[in-house]
């Protein structure tokens, strides 16, 4: 890693730190301080239109003022399905200064659970920039910054593995924050760990970025598979009338709907599916909410996220101090207008 670049870059004097962590109540993190300016400059991949959960963290990115949303691109298959949710979402969103890039066609065919919110939806529409080759958009952006971006990933990463077979330097010029793996918990909070989705997906792919020069940040199943907002607060998400909020549950009473579990369409109404991804967001600007720990961790062919004191340290989320804290930053973010 281009460590000189990184430390002149990544550098606020104390005050602006405050005030800048300030804006979400929480004390002041080394994270915090990632960028110039008060803002920390970022790129979302992510495999949005399957698991609800994406459409919950791109509305938390986008009512996160401490990050600046330069680019989104959709990731493992799918792609224009993909790219016509992100584009509608940042239209609804009032955000369409954000760029949106086609990910890899992997051949994938179909759509999923949200495809009725953009049935007539045409990208062609959408006021923003469109990049047909959203791999390169992602390089392009983190090279010409003059500022190290943090890549936020919330899904299957071949686009990223494809973007550092194209251009290894991104990782001197980027930080990884990703929802990935299973450290120490599995799903429902299993103590046995799982092959997470997003590993498993693409092994092959996973094991080029775990091993990849650059910071990186995960949260594992062991912190984002206990996010399930139910009562009062999600009642708040459910009925505001923010625009992020309201096209967020659009979303869910859609893909809910199209579940197969029997209870799973009258979910919507009542409580939130996992919500994995939002988790990530979060650790792109803080972590005083989270115990951090730092570990070797090797990502094996058959999708494990295994500790190994050879392989690269990999800072992860292992537990949570205060999810209590997490939630109510949640709900509020998202339900202010």
């Amino acid at each position: 890693m281009n460590s000189k670049f990184l430390r002149h870059h990544f550098s606020l004097p104390a005050l602006v730190i405050a005030a800048l962590t300030g804006l979400c109540g929480i004390a002041p993190s080394s994270n915090a301080a990632d960028a110039a300016g008060g803002k920390i400059p970022v790129i979302l991949d992510t495999d949005i239109g399957d698991d609800i959960d994406d459409t919950w963290a791109l509305g938390l990115l986008l009512k996160s003022p401490e990050l600046d949303l330069k680019l989104v691109v959709g990731d493992y298959g799918r792609a224009e399905y993909r790219a016509r949710l992100l584009a509608k979402f940042l239209e609804r969103a009032g955000r369409t200064d954000v760029a949106v890039g086609v990910g890899l066609d992997m051949g994938s065919k179909g759509e999923g659970g949200q495809a009725g919110w953009v049935k007539d939806y045409s990208l062609k529409s959408y006021p923003g920039k469109v990049h047909s080759d959203g791999v390169q958009a992602l390089i392009d952006t983190i090279m010409k910054s003059d500022r190290p971006m943090t890549l936020i990933c919330i899904g299957p990463v071949p686009n990223i593995a494809e973007a550092l077979r194209r251009e290894p330097r991104i990782a001197e010029r980027a930080r990884f924050v990703g929802m990935h793996g299973s450290v120490r918990v599995g799903y429902g909070s299993n103590q046995k760990i799982s092959a997470e989705w997003n590993v498993k997906a693409d092994p092959k792919a996973c094991q080029k970025v775990f091993t990849a020069p650059w910071d990186m940040t995960i949260t594992p199943l062991d912190t984002c598979g206990l996010i399930r907002l139910t009562g009062e607060k999600y009642r708040k998400v459910r009925d505001s009338k923010a625009p992020v909020a309201v096209a967020i549950i659009e979303n869910y009473r859609l893909w809910a709907a199209a579940q197969k579990k029997k209870d799973q369409p009258s979910a919507a109404e009542s409580r939130s599916s996992t919500l994995f991804d939002t988790v990530a967001v979060y650790l792109a600007f803080a972590q005083q909410l989270c115990a951090m720990e730092t570990v070797g961790l090797r990502v094996t062919d058959d999708g494990f996220t295994r500790i190994d004191p050879g392989a690269k340290q990999v800072r992860f989320a292992a537990s949570w101090k205060d999810l209590g804290a997490f939630e109510d930053l949640l709900v509020e973010r998202l339900t202010t207008p």
